[in-house]
């Protein structure tokens, strides 16, 4: 585990911003799915708004998972090679075993903190389901302040799960083929080595989340790609390897055979 400070989030974001601006239509097209996720929770808010913390759930589930093209970007770019999306959208591949059991660790924690969320809202709300409008005013209104704080408290439990155990395990895969339980095991050891650093980067991330929500949700065409390219600079930044990473494969034809040595 590498030691962090406060300044390296900031570092990360700068290099992802690098990676962006190098391959732009790549992170676009990534940009554009982060905006249809927000789109889909949203619909689901107007709609269902007891369903909500499941959808959030499931876009963090998803959007990790997402982000693996764009973490392919930043790898290739680091080994000199040139990105395309083609490769982006097929670096699962290879890694097919370790990202499915990692997916079914987080789809668990995603369906306990679903079930947590609907348990909470029906102590509170034991006459039925609130609407939107209902939502809204039991998060403004004064004498709900513990429905708030206790929703904000098990949401803040599982977010910190869930957060702790993606954080660098999906790139490590990516980057090391890794087995699903030692990423993550790698990922919490992060998150406890270095916790405040690896709060202010969640807490850099929320914020930023927060600024393409404000914006109608077309901010996610550039923040989901620049937070993608930052958490694999996050990721090698905070985990140090002692070897080097395995070369990706170019497109170019394989190279010529080295001839044998003539006998004596």
């Amino acid at each position: 585990m590498q030691p962090l400070g406060l300044i390296d989030p900031l570092r990360w974001l700068a290099k992802g911003w690098r990676d962006f601006s190098a391959a732009p239509g790549i992170g676009l097209f990534y940009g554009v799915c982060f905006w249809l996720m927000a789109a889909l929770l949203a619909l689901v808010f107007r709609n269902r708004p007891e369903y909500v913390m499941s959808i959030a759930s499931g876009c963090l589930l998803v959007g990790p998972f997402l982000a693996l093209g764009l973490y392919e970007v930043s790898r290739r770019r680091e080994q000199g090679i040139q990105p395309t999306l083609s490769s982006s959208l097929t670096c699962w591949d290879k890694h097919i075993r370790s990202m499915g059991m990692l997916v079914l660790v987080l789809i668990v924690l995603e369906l306990l903190w679903g079930r947590a969320s609907l348990v909470v809202f029906a102590v509170f709300f034991n006459t039925g389901m609130p609407s939107t409008t209902g939502v809204l005013q039991a998060i403004f209104n004064p004498e709900n302040l513990e429905f708030v704080l206790v929703y904000l408290m098990v949401g803040g439990i599982f977010a910190l799960l869930v957060y702790s155990t993606a954080v660098v395990s999906i790139p490590m895969i990516l980057d090391r083929d890794t087995d699903a339980i030692s990423a993550a095991i790698t990922s919490i050891r992060v998150m406890f080595a270095n916790p405040l650093v690896m709060l202010w980067w969640g807490l850099l991330i929320t914020l930023l989340i927060a600024l393409a929500v404000l914006s109608w949700g077309l901010g996610f065409l550039l923040i989901g790609p620049l937070l993608g390219h930052a958490s694999w600079h996050a990721y090698r930044g905070a985990v140090r390897w002692q070897g080097p990473a395995a070369p990706v494969p170019s497109a170019g034809p394989p190279p010529a055979p080295t001839p044998a040595p003539a006998p004596a």
